[in-house]
């Protein structure tokens, strides 16, 4: 498994005054630095640092995301009047609610967009 295929994120820390190197598969790692290029570098270090000692003691190492399979099902407990409320709005637009709230969870807010997909 490359350290190349893990999640990095940079972003600017004004607590800090610089920037933060992470990633996502390890969130207790992190490295700071004056440019975003040494950030990614440093965490990317660390990431490679850790992933050997994991190895070398026989403990699991972290998938990474970029790797991972989705079967695209997970279930959401919502409270009964949301689930009533959707239920109605996805008869309202003739689709079923697994469409319906796959658009939304997908940001689509133009209730046509859902309309003329499909019902799975």
């Amino acid at each position: 498994m490359s350290v190349d295929h893990y999640t990095y994120r940079v972003t600017w820390s004004s607590e800090d005054g610089e920037h933060v190197g992470a990633c996502i598969e390890f969130p207790s790692l992190s490295w700071l630095a004056e440019t975003p290029e040494a950030a990614l570098a440093g965490v990317r270090q660390v990431v490679s640092e850790v992933i050997a000692d994991l190895k070398a003691n026989g403990e699991p190492v972290p998938e990474p995301l970029a790797e991972k399979r989705y079967s695209g099902e997970f279930r959401v407990r919502i409270p009964p009047e949301l689930h009533r409320q959707l239920a109605l709005m996805a008869a309202e637009q003739g689709v079923s609610l697994n469409r319906l709230a796959s658009a939304k969870l997908a940001g689509k807010l133009l209730l046509g967009e859902v309309r003329g997909a499909a019902p799975y």
